[in-house]
């Protein structure tokens, strides 16, 4: 992805509610929730998926080639994923149309188990930063407690959150 620009951003929340249809609050200000995944298209027109997975042993991000529906299940279903069109928020708006700069990776290590495990990839461009993470907030309704690891995709767009998240810093 280092070089390309972003053009397109969709979300993968879960959906929720009497009949299961209604999308689950995702926006949380300098955070997002976007559940199941993140999907970003390049100028390029190559689509990658950002979704949490078990290929480490742990839960971590996974950055995949191809659209959400290759890797989720249930769309359209009720308590399913639904797509929500992000590109045009004005947290993403720094960034999309902006030439990469760089793509990190941002592992943690269990040193006891000798398990690298990525939690995070960086998306920089020379205007803005985002954090993409496998994690989420300890309470509901969200308080200042977050855990990585999990089963859920978060968006970060501050480096001051990022670092209250745990994401590690990029080496």
């Amino acid at each position: 992805m280092r070089s390309e620009r972003i053009r397109r951003v969709v979300y993968y929340p879960l959906t929720g509610g009497e009949d299961g249809r209604n999308v689950e609050e995702w926006d949380f200000g300098p955070w997002h929730q976007p559940t199941m995944g993140v999907e970003l298209f390049t100028n390029e027109g190559t689509c990658f998926s950002a979704v949490w997975g078990s290929s480490f042993d742990y839960y971590g991000l996974e950055l995949l080639p191809g659209p959400m529906t290759a890797y989720l299940r249930r769309f359209g279903e009720p308590c399913g994923p639904a797509p929500v069109e992000v590109t045009d928020h004005p947290r993403w708006s720094s960034l999309v149309g902006r030439k990469l700069t760089r793509v990190d990776i941002a592992w943690s290590e269990d040193r006891e188990r000798g398990i690298r495990v990525p939690d995070a990839i960086r998306l920089c461009s020379q205007e803005k930063v985002v954090w993409i993470a496998c994690g989420r907030p300890a309470d509901w309704p969200p308080g200042e407690v977050y855990y990585l690891g999990t089963d859920d995709v978060m968006v970060v767009f501050t480096a001051e959150l990022a670092a209250k998240v745990g994401i590690p810093a990029v080496r």
